[in-house]
């Protein structure tokens, strides 16, 4: 009986080296980015004054945008009135930083430290990113600073729900990711393959799940007005409501399925003004289709407080128009 010589395959013997040159790549790319960015993330360690002194009050990391020490935050990390404390960076320096700017409706914070002569972190835009796309979150989890994970963009578009008092507001275009992100972490760099910070970390989804708010044409608006006026101006109408769909006779006559649906108008405020009751449905405002409450958040820049807009809905099977003039939404506190 004949045994059959084994054949030889050359392909297989290229596996090995094909694998080590991937992950040598993967390597390579992470090792990169945490050169760029690392320099550019600091460690905050938050204190309050008492009658004994200062003492503790929280951690996190921040980013820097300029040499001249403006740095970019979660607003949960410096949530407390009057926040400072020391920013830690990875040359060894530690200076002393307060608070320019907080805006907890969309999660971020701007600090300025007392020196200068950072290295700014360069920003890139979260609109480009696609699911599957390698990412490198870098921050100071439980305090160990400098610490660099890495992983993908495991879906994009979520929204998390943000709080300043009484309002709520949803955070558009989440990223999430299976980046490591632990305690410490929030306010630290989100980083493309090529050192661009595309979100800044701000909390943990559940196990081996991250979410970083995007570095976007809108939160770009909001780190711009937090370090020139400290704060973020939002267009109010003083509705609360919740998506649904259109009435079927509502849907053939206006060509669109779903609308807001009015469950509570504010008193004395810009909606009741304008005539809106609970019950209502809104499908256009400002000229822009409505179909859930992130329709609305968009449809009310800032240019819009103080001018008059239109609003479309749907009441007992009439379709009507109304004119209505968003306020400034005050902050809590305030």
């Amino acid at each position: 009986m004949t045994v059959p010589e084994e054949t030889h395959d050359a392909a297989h013997d290229d596996e090995p080296l094909r694998d080590a040159e991937a992950l040598d790549a993967y390597s390579n790319a992470v090792i990169d980015v945490a050169a760029r960015v690392s320099p550019s993330v600091a460690n905050l360690r938050l204190t309050r004054a008492t009658r004994r002194g200062e003492i503790g009050a929280g951690a996190g990391s921040a980013v820097a945008l300029t040499p001249d020490g403006f740095l970019l935050t979660s607003a949960h990390v410096v949530a407390r009135p009057g926040s400072r404390g020391v920013a830690s960076f990875p040359d060894g320096r530690e200076l002393r930083f307060s608070v320019v700017g907080s805006d907890p409706l969309s999660d971020l914070a701007v600090v300025r430290t007392d020196g200068g002569n950072l290295v700014p972190a360069v920003l890139g835009d979260a609109s480009q990113l696609r699911v599957g796309q390698l990412v490198v979150a870098i921050g100071n989890p439980h305090g160990f600073a400098g610490s660099v994970t890495a992983g993908v963009v495991s879906a994009l578009g979520r929204s998390l729900p943000a709080r300043d008092g009484r309002t709520v507001r949803v955070i558009d275009d989440v990223i999430q990711t299976d980046a490591a992100l632990n305690p410490g972490n929030s306010g630290g760099a989100l980083a493309d393959s090529r050192g661009r910070v595309v979100g800044i970390n701000t909390a943990l989804a559940g196990i081996g799940l991250g979410l970083a708010v995007p570095v976007n044409e809108t939160t770009r608006a909001v780190i711009g007005a937090l370090m020139t006026e400290g704060r973020v101006r939002r267009a109010y109408l003083g509705i609360a409501g919740g998506p649904r769909p259109l009435p079927p006779n509502a849907q053939r006559r206006l060509g669109v399925e779903r609308c807001v649906e009015v469950v509570e108008v504010a008193p004395d405020s810009p909606a009741a003004t304008a005539g809106l009751r609970a019950g209502d449905l809104i499908v256009e405002l400002a000229g822009l289709p409505v179909a859930d409450v992130a329709d609305v958040q968009r449809a009310l820049p800032s240019s819009s407080i103080g001018e008059a807009i239109q609003l479309k809905l749907v009441r007992e099977d009439r379709v009507i128009e109304l004119q209505v003039v968003p306020a400034e939404l005050a902050r809590a506190g305030s």
